[in-house]
């Protein structure tokens, strides 16, 4: 099975930082490991990630998992942001729950099965991947509207005249393309052109 995407390890714990290392090396092409997340922004931005696996706490007197959201959050305020898994203890499910909240894509708990964690890992890259593509067809549909919207607004001269601009930059005003595109003779095309102001 070929290796694919790059993973973010987060963990204060050097032991499980290794563990997981280990384990991510067989499924991922790239794997980068952090002890801190002080660091994890500034390297998603140098080298853009498709998953973070992200501890809950990382000081020894915080342990209610507020380090680990405020830091799922910053990931998600990010442009094109990356799948987050968070990595939690037991006793802490209701935090992990808050977190899927919060925009985390899944969580896991320690100790964790190492199928079930690759499982979720691989999983959560393609739930994020595919919001992503949802996310970006709204926006393309969103324009769509928008460009009719104003298109019912403009008289018959206008369309035409945005139809023929927008021509004129696929075709890089070449006018012989143009004429084509829109199967029309040249001499119609500069009465056009001359008509709209559109001389070049």
């Amino acid at each position: 099975m070929p290796k694919l995407g790059k993973i973010i390890i987060v963990d204060d714990n050097r032991s499980i930082l290794s563990a997981v290392k280990i384990l991510a090396d067989k499924h991922f092409a790239s794997v980068v490991t952090l002890p801190t997340p002080n660091s994890l922004i500034t390297q998603m931005r140098l080298d853009p990630a498709d998953v973070v696996l992200l501890d809950m706490n990382f000081s020894a007197q915080k342990l209610d998992g507020q380090e680990g959201l405020t830091w799922l959050r910053y990931i998600k305020q990010q442009e094109n942001p990356p799948a987050v898994v968070m990595i939690t203890a037991f006793g802490d499910i209701n935090i992990a729950v808050n977190s899927l909240k919060e925009g985390a894509e899944d969580f896991i708990t320690k100790p964790w099965d190492n199928d079930e964690l690759v499982e979720k890992l691989l999983a959560a890259i393609d739930k994020c991947r595919q919001q992503k593509n949802l996310n970006r067809k709204a926006s393309e549909a969103d324009v769509l509207i928008e460009k009719q919207e104003t298109l019912k607004q403009m008289t018959l001269d206008e369309v035409e005249k945005q139809h023929i601009l927008e021509m004129m930059q696929e075709c890089g005003n070449n006018l012989s393309d143009v004429a084509r595109r829109l199967n029309i003779g040249r001499q119609k095309l500069y009465s056009k052109l001359k008509k709209y102001g559109l001389m070049v």
